[in-house]
């Protein structure tokens, strides 16, 4: 903050989301003592946030109403509505520039919290730097809509996220599909592609509406109900803590099979976050599951990784009886994964009638290849090297087949503690079809904590170093490995392909 004792204090008075009574102390004698008070409002001159303060102004405070000079829709202004905001924040901030330079206290008044979507911001950014400043924190709409609703917003390991509603619909559906709890604020004209967010992301019938938290005209109610045309622009909505507040029971089950990527919540999709989140139940492979953040109210079902076809079976059971039923897989749900285990299940005359859905996830193949750099830029096979569930003659013919079509190959299931001849055998196929120097990405425990990446040569590639963990990229003709500036080899393969 600016230090210049010689001028005036600037202060940023946070008044509280409207009514005076839920103004702090500190706010109220900031503004009794200051010299200036100055406040922002709309063409029509009123301010909310001076009637919130008018208790305690004095006939001998000067007033600074900071007048903004247009709306959205008018302004023939050269920079369009923002340069005009801009040239108005400035021409603000130097009126008030004048008063600490004269010595003054200049009060700021901001409904809520200043430092939160609020006007006196754009001050601060003009004017902190220059002289004292303070300002004054204040309780904010976000927490008077709780209040006023009754409801707790987060509880336990919850997240709440604060949303703008002037982001894009899509937008707004992704970050309400990824939370827990959450606030949308802004209505008014946006409350038609909020709402419409609220229903695609699964968040209606959750969602509530609070209108002048505390203020008179005050209005709450289930956001489903409202009508479009009726909302202001000082409301919010609300989705609210599910631990306090849990999803009445439902009628219909539902089966939803989720990829968890190669590891963690970093690499889990919003809609794939929902649909964990939304889940009565959660079977998987016991690894997998342990991926997935604890939900109170949940139930889990982990087993090995060895009886797909049971645990698809028992999550279409679970589902038949009404219950939200997340399936977990790693990767993408349906390479090598529960996908199919379950729509094979499900395809059966006793579970045609549960609905099934299938959710993608980022696979071991693309999050690999993106460590290491794009050596899938061109055509390339997926092809699992585990015998356990076809024959290898059936995979030695596709690794033939398509190494002789000149396609980069993904190997899945390498290799276990029981099973570790299969690359020594593919390499040796391989080797009749591709160049020795034939770069191989050898990607291990992408995304988790021993995760590893080494480029190596087809033939030089040593199978004791390859095991259930690890999946590898087999280049091309094409494929270029090229060493960068900080030493770091990357790997490409180009997409023109040479006539």
């Amino acid at each position: 903050m600016g230090d210049n004792q010689n001028t005036g204090r600037l202060y940023g008075v946070g008044l509280g989301p409207g009514d005076p009574e839920l103004m702090t102390l500190r706010a109220a004698r900031v503004i009794a003592e200051a010299d200036v008070i100055a406040y922002h409002c709309a063409r029509h001159g009123r301010s909310i946030a001076r009637s919130i303060a008018a208790p305690h102004l004095r006939p001998e405070h000067i007033e600074e109403r900071l007048m903004y000079p247009i709306t959205v829709e008018t302004t023939d202004h050269p920079g369009g509505y923002r340069g005009a905001l801009d040239d108005f924040y400035e021409q603000a901030a130097a009126r008030l520039a004048a008063h600490l330079d004269a010595g003054r206290t200049v009060a700021v008044l901001a409904e809520g919290d200043p430092f939160f979507y609020g006007s006196y911001q754009h001050m601060h950014k003009r004017l902190a730097h220059r002289y004292p400043t303070e300002v004054i924190p204040g309780v904010t709409s976000v927490s008077a809509a709780a209040a006023r609703l009754g409801t707790p917003l987060c509880e336990a390991e919850e997240v709440l996220t604060i949303i703008p509603g002037t982001l894009p619909e899509e937008e707004l559906t992704a970050r309400l599909a990824a939370t827990d709890s959450a606030v949308v604020m802004k209505l008014g004209r946006t409350f038609p592609a909020v709402r419409g967010a609220m229903e695609t992301s699964g968040r209606l019938d959750e969602a509530r509406y609070v209108e002048r938290a505390t203020m008179s005209g005050e209005r709450t109610g289930q956001l489903a109900d409202i009508d479009p045309e009726s909302v202001p622009y000082f409301s919010v909505a609300v989705v609210p803590s599910r631990i306090a507040n849990p999803r009445p029971a439902h009628g219909t089950g539902e089966v939803v099979v989720v990829g968890t990527g190669p590891a963690g919540p970093l690499w889990l999709t919003p809609e794939t976050k929902r649909a964990l989140a939304d889940a009565d139940e959660l079977v998987g492979y016991t690894t997998y599951l342990d991926r997935v953040p604890q939900r109170p109210g949940q139930i889990r079902h982990g087993s090995d990784n060895k009886v797909e076809s049971e645990r698809a079976e028992f999550a279409l059971d679970l589902a038949r009886r009404g219950r939200r039923v997340a399936v977990v897989s790693g990767g993408d749900p349906g390479v090598f994964a529960m996908a199919t285990a379950v729509l094979e299940m499900a395809s059966q005359d006793a579970y045609k009638d549960v609905p099934v859905r299938v959710l993608p996830g980022v696979t071991a193949a693309n999050a690999a290849a993106a460590k290491a750099g794009a050596p899938l830029g061109h055509d390339y096979a997926v092809i699992s090297l585990s015998d356990r569930l076809k024959p290898w003659e059936v995979i030695a013919e596709r690794l033939a087949a398509a190494a002789a079509a000149d396609l980069v190959l993904a190997l899945y299931n390498p290799g276990s503690r029981s099973r570790n001849w299969q690359v020594g055998k593919a390499r040796e196929l391989l080797l009749g079809h591709r160049a020795p120097d034939t770069p191989v990405v050898l990607g291990r425990d992408i995304g988790g904590p021993q995760e590893s990446v080494r480029i190596v040569r087809l033939g030089e590639l040593d199978p004791a170093q390859v095991d259930m963990r690890t999946i590898l990229l087999i280049g091309s003709s094409q494929t270029q490995v090229v060493r960068r500036g900080d030493g770091e080899e990357i790997v490409w393969t180009p997409r023109r392909y040479p006539e």
